[in-house]
């Protein structure tokens, strides 16, 4: 059979890279699969989305049902004419209107997976999988940026309204009353239209280094949104839209199916032809069948900002890339980084609770479709849009999870009414069409906004996840081990059930994430001057690509090899250090103790199209912050972001980690002793002792200052006021309190009794020989407690 080549800009999503001629009677026998003679099916051919996909296709002259989704012509014959236009059919109605390389990319969605999933769409296009509209404001912040100032969101991705008003288009009733509620109060993270993030001159941005953030974002921070293919590196591999995560990509980025017009050995293209979803959608490849999608899918976007997906996972970037391979070689980059396995998160981990099977948990088995493709509302951060805690499943040590109130542990500093939120008898309607439906026993558990978990279930006094892997897994109920009394040790019992302050007060992941990625100081520089080749500096501008669609929703990045569109200037990063070890604790936006990380800690230098330096080392200002908490010192405005960080174990940080520990409470490393010299260069050469001059006049600085930077990067409290922005996004987020930290406080309690082990006689009555261990010291000091209350009667 004749091969016919075809441009790069009618590739399919799939990477349909070469095209066969067909005979006429051929293509009016089976149509598209005349050339695509071996492409797997989208869905298992026995399933209900397939059989109506192959009938509408008949109908519209394709037996196969390709035209259902990509349109095109079924009955062409030659790869140009075929991938044009639409069946007459399909394009009146609500199909394609045109060939679509990709029907998942967003642009067009509405026409290709829309026609059933109505409405799905519009919510993906406004939430923050495609308009990262949070992280654009957190970080432009770091740079000093005023409009993003006082948690005001004013940019997106692209150029979006909320056309149909704040009312969610999906959810329970209960689910939209609390929102309704949650937007009168905190309106600026539910914007109702964002415009794209602008890209000032060249000639601005020399009067305003500031400004330099712009490139920055644009550049370097944008390509993980749904509207654009992104970047084609190792485990970056991934399609448009709903394609981003329902259409396999392998992190190597070969097709390995049958379709034999696609190339086997060109990175970039699908897995194979297949949606995975549900558990009920299963695919088949080689040898493996699954269902659920991957956290590696997550993670082609999830490894940067937040690194949220690869912490699940257990990895840690780190520069080095050991251990050696047996080529010695270092180990193969992922998502542009080297990692070292720390710990992955429990629910992760393969080997599970006694009574579970083994395997672990997906992030779909968690997250609620309104986390991912939102509820048809702007959403100015994270916090605005996930709607689910860990007690919506967990509960606490008093209250089962149905017993809890709605808005238990998203307080916002304020009393819930103690209404029990109870069960749920259905699942939530809008995705009871596609998900696996499962039986509710006694009852649908609820998340924190009040819409049902279609998986999780009351059976009797257990709780029962469906994971979409196809494992049920019983979650344990807190109440049920103090019911039953099987802590695993005293330290949880103290923890989670006598200290009732830290129910109260803390996330559960305060004391369970016992390991946070923590990459300090963020060094980027800007240049928009001429490279040693006297070629001017610049580099892909993600938003720019994305902004330049056409009719079949592909953008100017979308073909394999492209990489986007270009702008003036490069970016170069590095950082001062990385940790993975226990987190700074701070306060979230919810009023909540929590972990602490790095969030752009961003110290800039700019330098001008004469490759001259206009700033250097600069620290933006958070003038904002400062207002806020009412201190005379201006915080930074590098950022330590409150983060839920996926890394929970299930032995929690030890309460010395944190009441014994400066850089738990903002304090610094060892309360804040080094790294005090950042505001002065540092010159290492012969140097006169006592007067600290340098002797040799021709000597290098050998590390450059930075002016503002009085404190070690872990530092957000010194001399008593805050000295960086914790948060950008809610009014609470800040350091912990002073009076939160001296409550916590506990360095003095062994010179309570280790004062007097120099006064002979006293000691003589209370030691005995030896020493004790740190189960015989809790035992005497509870003896001395009951001893002392005895004392008081």
């Amino acid at each position: 059979m004749k091969r016919t080549f075809v441009p790069l800009a009618i590739m399919l999503i799939a990477g349909f890279a070469y095209f066969s001629s067909a005979t006429a009677a051929a293509a009016a026998k089976t149509g598209c699969v005349s050339c695509h003679d071996g492409i797997e099916d989208i869905r298992d051919d026995q399933a209900v989305m397939m059989l109506q996909i192959k009938a509408i296709g008949a109908a519209n002259g394709d037996p196969e049902g390709c035209v259902v989704c990509h349109g095109g012509n079924p009955t062409a014959t030659e790869a140009e004419a075929a991938h044009k236009g639409a069946p007459d059919a399909l394009l009146k109605g609500n199909g394609p209107k045109t060939f679509y390389p990709d029907p998942g990319s967003v642009w067009i969605a509405e026409n290709t997976c829309g026609q059933c999933h109505s409405g799905y769409a519009y919510r993906v296009e406004r939430s923050l999988m495609n308009t990262e509209a949070g992280k654009i404001q957190g970080n432009l912040h770091t740079w000093g940026i005023a409009e993003v100032q006082n948690h005001k969101v004013p940019w997106g991705n692209y150029d979006v309204k909320d056309t149909d008003g704040q009312v969610p288009q999906v959810g329970s009733d209960e689910y939209k009353e609390y929102m309704k509620a949650m937007i009168a109060a905190h309106g600026d993270q539910f914007p109702t239209e964002l415009t794209q993030v602008p890209q000032p001159s060249v000639e601005e941005i020399e009067k305003d280094p500031k400004l330099a953030g712009f490139t920055y974002q644009r550049q370097q921070c944008q390509r993980c949104h749904v509207g654009i293919k992104g970047r084609e590196k190792r485990g970056d591999y991934r399609g448009m839209g709903c394609s981003s995560c329902h259409i396999p990509y392998g992190n190597e980025g070969y097709y390995e199916g049958n379709d034999p017009t696609i190339n086997k050995e060109e990175k970039g293209h699908m897995l194979t032809h297949k949606i995975q979803a549900t558990r009920k959608t299963k695919v088949k490849h080689g040898d493996v069948e699954y269902s659920g999608i991957p956290v590696e899918t997550c993670n082609s976007c999830h490894n940067r900002g937040k690194r949220i997906g690869v912490t699940y996972q257990g990895l840690m970037e780190f520069p080095y890339g050991s251990p050696y391979n047996e080529k010695g070689g270092k180990q193969p980059k992922l998502h542009t980084k080297n990692y070292l396995f720390i710990s992955d998160d429990l629910h992760h981990q393969i080997d599970s609770r006694p009574e579970n099977p083994k395997g672990g948990l997906l992030c779909q088995d968690c997250h609620t479709s309104i986390d991912m493709h939102g509820d048809g509302n702007i959403f100015g951060t994270t916090l605005a849009q996930v709607e689910i805690e860990c007690q919506d499943c967990h509960g606490t040590t008093d209250k089962l999870p149905w017993e809890l109130p709605l808005g238990y542990s998203e307080e916002f500093a304020k009393d819930l009414p103690q209404t029990e939120r109870g069960l749920s008898d259905t699942p939530q309607t809008e995705t009871a069409a596609f998900a696996t439906t499962y039986d509710k026993r006694e009852g649908y558990l609820k998340t924190a906004r009040g819409n049902a978990f279609g998986n999780v279930v009351k059976d009797g006094k257990k709780v029962v996840m469906h994971s979409a892997t196809g494992n049920d897994f019983e979650v344990p109920l807190l109440k049920q081990l103090k019911l039953d009394n099987n802590w695993k040790s005293p330290d949880a019992m103290v923890a989670m059930d006598s200290v009732v302050k830290h129910n109260e007060s803390l996330e559960c992941y305060a004391c369970h994430a016992s390991w946070v990625p923590q990459c300090y100081g963020c060094h980027v520089q800007v240049n928009y001057g001429k490279d040693d080749d006297g070629k001017p500096y610049q580099d892909t501008d993600w938003l720019a690509g994305g902004s330049i669609r056409d009719e079949s929703g592909q953008t100017a990045e979308s073909p394999l090899g492209t990489h986007g569109l270009k702008s003036p200037g490069k970016v170069f990063e590095t950082r001062s250090y990385l940790r993975w070890e226990e987190p700074v604790l701070g306060i979230n936006g919810e009023g909540r103790v929590t972990p602490l990380m790095p969030g752009c800690q961003i110290v800039y230098t700019v330098f001008d199209r004469n490759n001259e330096v206009v700033a250097l080392n600069q620290l933006g200002k958070s003038f904002d912050e400062q207002k806020e908490l009412g201190q005379e010192r201006t915080p930074d405005a590098i950022d330590m972001a409150p983060v839920q960080p996926h890394s929970a174990q299930r032995k929690a940080r030890t309460c010395e980690s944190c009441h014994n520990n400066p850089k738990a409470m903002g304090y610094g490393i060892s309360g804040g002793v080094f790294q005090t010299r950042y505001p002065v260069d540092i010159v290492e050469d012969l140097i006169d002792q006592k007067t600290g001059q340098v002797i040799p006049g021709r000597h290098q600085i050998q590390i450059p200052k930075i002016a503002d930077l009085d404190y070690d990067w872990s530092t957000i409290i010194k001399d008593g006021q805050q000295t960086q922005t914790v948060g950008t996004h809610w009014p609470l987020s800040r350091s912990l309190p002073k009076e939160m930290r001296d409550g916590m406080e506990r360095t003095g309690l062994c010179l309570g009794c280790h004062r007097e082990m120099t006064n002979a006689e006293l000691w003589a009555k209370v030691s005995t020989p030896g020493t004790l261990t740190d189960a015989e010291h809790i035992e005497m000091l509870n003896k001395l407690l009951k001893t002392y209350a005895e004392s008081k009667k």
